[in-house]
């Protein structure tokens, strides 16, 4: 289900510690790591999409978690062509997502990447909060660095990016 403008309507979850540090999954297979993410189905609503998202990648329910905070509105990220299936070529951009940080009250053991039979991560860890933008592909990172930045207000004695990039720098 494409927008008018080729765009696929899409959750991304930042889930977070105690500690302010993000949940970082690594893709199955693969060397690349993502926060966890889905397309919204037709007539579900972006939280409905969510909770399914997060039982399917992370195996979490929606008692294991606390809604912290969701951006305003749709952040858009463009998908470049040769990633492209070639049937979609010509309409299909990328994804516009809805991003919710969300705290994690249950138990590092509830975490289950096998919830499904089509697992999308194999491995994960607990990350510093900003240092996904450095880290994920390219064409998502504006996206990633726009939902952090927007989704920090929720947080606690949390360091600016620009402290990140001082320490990282």
């Amino acid at each position: 289900m494409l927008d008018r403008e080729g765009y696929r309507p899409n959750v991304g979850i930042i889930l977070i510690n105690d500690k302010n540090q993000v949940f970082w999954g690594k893709r199955v297979r693969e060397h690349s790591w993502q926060f966890p993410q889905g397309g919204i189905k037709p007539g579900e609503s972006p939280e409905t999409a969510m909770y399914r998202e997060l039982l399917e990648e992370v195996g979490l329910l929606p008692h294991h978690v606390k809604i912290i905070g969701r951006t305003r509105d749709w952040l858009r990220y463009d998908v470049p062509s040769h990633w492209v299936r070639r049937e979609w070529r010509g309409s299909y951009r990328g994804q516009k997502q809805i991003w919710y940080l969300l705290k994690l009250i249950g138990r590092e053991s509830d975490v289950h990447l096998r919830a499904t039979s089509h697992p999308e991560f194999d491995g994960w860890r607990w990350h510093e909060y900003w240092a996904p933008i450095d880290e994920v592909i390219d064409f998502k990172r504006g996206v990633y660095e726009g939902a952090l930045q927007e989704l920090s207000r929720y947080l606690r004695g949390l360091e600016s990016y620009e402290e990140f990039l001082g320490r990282h720098g």
